[in-house]
């Protein structure tokens, strides 16, 4: 599935807030970007579209929302594209940056360490 970085960003938001209408999500879109009504509306639309969300119920004319798709099911294959375009196939540029150049926490280096425990 190819989404715009607009759509993802809205498809994010939906993953987090579980489900949500047209209206609060342009509300919350709003908090951080300039955007119409209609432009967030279209995006939603594109998303419904594509099957990434879906109806679920109405109240009167508002319609809620919520994710169609798992988040695993679009990330996997959207860092693999990351990887094969931005890192020219080469996990290991992607790794290294995160390491090296990302603040990560304790927290996350134990999860690291923990995955590669079970990679061996």
């Amino acid at each position: 599935m190819k989404l715009s970085e607009f759509e993802l960003e809205v498809i994010n938001l939906m993953w987090e807030l579980k489900e949500s209408t047209a209206p609060a999500l342009h509300q919350e879109i709003c908090k951080t970007k300039n955007v119409t009504y209609s432009t967030v509306k279209t995006i939603i639309d594109r998303l419904e579209k594509k099957s990434a969300i879906k109806r679920i119920k109405n109240y009167g004319r508002t319609i809620v929302y919520a994710p169609a798709i798992e988040q695993s099911s679009l990330q996997k294959p959207l860092i693999k594209t990351f990887i094969s375009k931005v890192c020219a196939g080469n996990p290991r540029l992607l790794l290294n940056h995160l390491l090296e150049d990302e603040k990560l926490s304790d927290d996350d280096l134990a999860y690291l360490q923990s995955v590669l425990d079970k990679r061996k």
